[in-house]
């Protein structure tokens, strides 16, 4: 996992009116919080902290850069504007080089599996513990060529060295299943009578 540096402020006002006026300088209001020290309130520049979230994705590990002091950080909370979609806010939690964090990694499905099967997610994400430095972006599960009753499970994950999981080994990740053809219900069944009765009565 590649680490962005970002130059951080720190913010001496708070409240709505202050988190107002920094978005309105296209800035986000941030925390960190972590190892016993007291909660940093910062001011970050929007476009680039957006970015780094975006190429370090859901646990982005940013160097905020305080006052001359390297800070590591690890993203814990986003919250984006619905509307507009920018930042709104941003939660930290202050890491050091080689500690260990538990975070949750996206699981992504590769390949396809056979013709007439219904593959099923049963748990976008599993929790692992890793180096601060050395978070997964996600794990890959590779359904190709799977056939109805293929499983994967938590357990058969590759996981880098030094990742440890912390799920239960027997936890679904993905199930592939054998495709059911939908049955018509009962109104579109009668729908269908209709129209062959209506069909039938047309050509007398």
């Amino acid at each position: 996992m590649s680490t962005e540096k970002i130059k951080a402020e720190v913010r001496t006002e708070f409240g709505k009116g202050a988190a107002r006026r920094i978005r309105r300088d296209n800035n986000v209001p941030a925390v960190v919080y972590g190892h016993g020290n007291e909660t940093i309130h910062l001011t970050l520049p929007g476009h680039a902290t957006m970015m780094a979230l975006k190429h370090g994705g859901a646990n982005a590990l940013l160097e905020l850069d305080i006052d001359g002091t390297s800070q590591l950080a690890l993203t814990k909370q986003v919250q984006v504007d619905p509307v507009r979609r920018v930042l709104e806010h941003v939660d930290f939690v202050a890491v050091v080089s080689g500690e260990k964090v538990t975070v949750d990694v996206q699981v992504i499905i590769v390949g396809e599996a056979l013709r007439g099967t219904l593959v099923v997610t049963e748990n976008t994400s599993v929790q692992v513990e890793a180096e601060a430095t050395h978070i997964p972006e996600s794990f890959e599960v590779n359904i190709d060529g799977a056939e109805a009753g293929t499983q994967f499970l938590a357990g058969q994950l590759d996981l880098p060295e030094g990742t440890t999981l912390l799920t239960d080994p027997e936890t679904l990740v993905v199930n592939v299943t054998e495709q059911v053809a939908a049955e018509p219900d009962a109104e579109s069944a009668e729908s269908a009578g209709e129209a062959s009765a209506a069909e039938g009565g047309d050509s007398e």
